[in-house]
C-alpha cells in the first residue's frame, strides 16, 4: 500500500500459514521491492510536509476514525485473524477493544493539548546587564516513521498498533512493514487506516505499508534516509540488528525496540508461608498464559530454600504437569522455543522437574518448569536469556544475601515481581532499591502478564529489554518518542505556532515564566 495505491511489482511472494491446521492460506502477498519501498516513503516525506501541522482536534478526529473503521471489520477481521494465528475469539475481542482504547486515549491526548510541554520565556528588554531575549519551545514531530509489526499481537502491536498510533498523534507519517505471519490481518487493519485518511481529507501518504518475508525489506527501511525513526516488537536478535543498522547510517536514527524479557519474580519467605498454594497457581497461570507468548512471560522465579519453598515447587509443578499443549503462532516461534528448552536441558547446572501434556496437534508447545541455583544463575548468563513461550527457571537461594546477590546480576526487564508480606518488605526493602534500576514496572503481590493500557504504564525498561530505557511504547508516554524539542528565539507571533503564541486559544497547560498555567502569557 503506497497511500492509497495497491502495489505488487515484486517476484517474490508468501503467503500465510494456519498454525492449527499448518495449511497455507490464500491469497499470496507481494514482498515489496526496493523501488516500491522507496516510493512509499517518498510519499510519506511529502504527506509529513502537510500532515506535522495538522491540529490536534484534527488529528484526534483521524485516530477516532480508525477506531471506527477497524470496529466496522467486524467478524472478517476477527475470523481472519485466527486463521492466521491460531488465537482465540475471545483473546482477539479482547486484543481489538485494547486498540480501540488506545486509539482513544491518544485522541484525548491530543485533543487536550498539553502534551506539547509549551515552554515560553518573555522577553526582558530592560534587564541588566543584559538585557534577555523572547525564547519559546514545545515539541514537534520527527518525521516519517518506520513500524515492524509484531508477530504475537497481530492487532495491538501492528498496523493500527500502539507504534503507529503513537507516532501519528506526534504528527509523524508511518510506513509499516506488516508481519508476514498475519498478512491478511495486515490488510484489513490497512484499509481501514487508509478510509480514516480518506475520510477526513487528510493527503495521502500519511500511511503506507510494505509486506516481506526477507530481511532486506526491514533493512531498507531502516537505511532510508528519509526515515527519522523505528519503532519495533520482537526478539532481541531482530530489535539489535535494527538498532545497530540504524546507528551505522550516515545520520543515525532512534531504534525504540522492545525485545523482550525474562521478568524476574521474587517471592519472599513470609508470604511463601502464608500464600504458597496460591502463588503457585497464579504464577503457572501467568506462564502458560497464551501458551507462554507474551514480552511479560515470567521466565524466571527466585525463592530461598525451606520446607515452605519444596512444598511451593511440588504444587507449581502439579499446576504444569497438568497444563495441556497450545498452539503458538508460527513454526519458527516453536522452533525457537524448542531450541531454548533444548539449551536449558542441556546445561549441566539446570534440571527439568515438570512437562505438561503433550498431546497436541499443529505448531504446539508445551509447558515446562525448571530448576536450578542462585550459584548457577550467577556464573552462567543463558540462563537469563529469554525462551519465548510456557516455561520458567526455579532459582533456588540458600541465603537473603544470595537473593540479593542474584538481584544485582540482573540484566535489563520489562518487568520485576516481588511477592511478600509487610514484614517481608521491611526486611527486603533493599531488594526493591535493586529491582527499580533494572526493570520499567514493578509489581507487588501480582503477575507480569497483562499490560492495562492507561496513562501512567510504562511497557519499557533497561537494555537488553529495550534499546532507550527512558520510554514506553505503550500509554500516552509513548507519543514523545516519536518528536524533538524545538526552540524559537525572538520570532513574531505571526510566525509562531499557536501553541505558543501569547494569546492561549487552546487552552493549554504552559510553563510560562517558570510558573505552570492556562493564561495568556503577559
Amino acid at each position: 500500500m503506497i497511500g492509497k495505491f495497491a502495489s505488487a511489482k515484486g517476484s517474490t511472494f508468501f503467503q500465510a500459514t494456519n498454525p492449527v491446521s499448518t495449511q497455507k492460506l490464500p491469497p499470496h502477498f507481494y514482498e515489496a521491492t526496493s523501488q516500491e519501498i522507496d516510493a512509499a516513503i517518498q510519499k510519506s516525506y511529502q504527506a509529513f510536509q502537510e500532515y506535522r501541522n495538522v491540529s490536534g482536534k484534527k488529528k484526534a478526529a483521524f485516530l477516532t476514525t480508525i477506531a471506527e473503521e477497524i470496529i466496522a471489520l467486524g467478524d472478517d477481521l476477527i475470523q481472519r485473524c485466527m486463521e492466521e494465528t491460531g488465537l482465540t475469539e475471545a483473546r482477539m475481542l479482547n486484543e481489538r477493544q485494547r486498540v480501540i482504547n488506545h486509539l482513544k486515549m491518544f485522541a484525548s491526548l491530543v485533543t487536550e493539548g498539553s502534551w506539547v510541554d509549551a515552554r515560553i520565556d518573555l522577553a526582558q528588554p530592560d534587564r541588566k546587564p543584559l538585557a534577555k531575549t523572547d525564547i519559546r519551545s514545545m515539541q514537534r514531530p520527527l518525521g516519517p516513521v518506520g513500524v515492524f509489526g509484531a508477530s504475537n499481537f497481530p492487532l495491538a502491536y501492528s498496523v493500527a498498533g500502539g507504534d503507529t498510533v503513537s507516532a501519528l498523534a506526534a504528527g509523524c507519517t508511518v510506513v509499516i512493514k506488516a508481519h508476514p505471519a498475519h498478512p491478511g490481518t495486515c490488510e484489513l487493519v490497512g484499509r481501514a487506516v487508509l478510509n480514516a485518511v480518506e475520510k477526513n481529507n487528510l493527503p495521502d501518504g500519511i500511511f503506507s505499508m510494505i509486506h516481506g518475508e526477507s530481511p532486506d525489506v526491514g533493512l531498507a527501511l531502516v537505511r532510508h534516509p528519509l526515515i527519522k525513526a523505528i519503532g519495533f516488537t520482537g526478539s532481541f536478535r531482530g530489535g539489535k540488528a535494527l538498532f545497530d543498522e540504524a546507528n551505522n547510517r550516515p545520520s543515525p536514527i532512534p531504534v525504540y525496540a522492545e525485545m523482550g524479557s525474562t521478568n524476574p519474580v521474587f517471592i519472599l519467605p513470609g508470604i511463601l508461608q502464608q500464600q504458597r498454594d496460591v502463588i503457585a497457581q497464579g504464577l503457572a497461570a501467568s506462564v502458560t498464559l497464551g501458551v507462554g507468548q507474551f514480552c511479560t512471560n515470567p521466565g524466571l522465579v527466585f525463592i530461598q530454600s525451606s520446607k515452605e519453598g519444596k512444598e511451593f515447587t511440588t504444587t507449581l509443578s502439579k499446576h504444569i504437569e497438568d497444563t495441556n499443549p497450545g498452539v503458538m503462532l508460527t513454526q519458527t516461534i516453536q522452533c525457537n522455543y524448542e531450541k531454548g528448552v533444548e539449551r536449558l536441558v542441556e546445561s549441566g547446572d539446570v534440571q527439568t522437574i515438570a512437562r505438561g501434556k503433550q498431546n497436541g496437534s499443529g505448531f504446539t508447545g508445551v509447558a515446562n518448569l525448571f530448576q536450578s541455583t542462585v550459584k548457577s544463575f550467577l556464573s552462567d548468563h543463558l540462563l537469563e536469556e529469554e525462551v519465548f513461550g510456557p516455561s520458567t527457571l526455579l532459582i533456588t537461594a540458600s541465603t537473603k544475601n544470595e537473593l540479593i546477590q542474584a538481584a544485582g546480576k540482573l540484566g535489563g526487564h520489562l518487568t520485576a515481581t516481588v511477592h511478600g508480606t509487610e514484614e517481608d518488605f521491611n526486611t527486603y526493602s533493599d531488594l526493591i532499591s535493586i529491582l527499580e534500576q533494572k526493570a520499567g514496572r514493578l509489581i507487588i503481590n501480582g503477575y507480569p502478564t497483562g499490560v492495562e493500557v492507561c496513562d501512567s504504564i510504562v511497557h519499557g525498561g533497561p537494555f537488553p529489554a529495550t534499546t532507550d530505557s527512558r520510554t514506553t511504547s505503550v500509554g500516552t508516554m509513548a507519543i514523545t518518542r516519536f518528536t524533538r524539542p524545538v526552540c524559537y528565539q525572538n520570532f513574531p507571533t505571526s510566525l509562531l505556532p499557536s501553541e505558543l503564541q501569547n494569546t492561549n486559544t487552546l487552552q493549554l497547560w504552559r510553563l510560562v515564566n517558570g510558573e505552570r498555567t492556562k493564561n495568556n502569557a503577559q
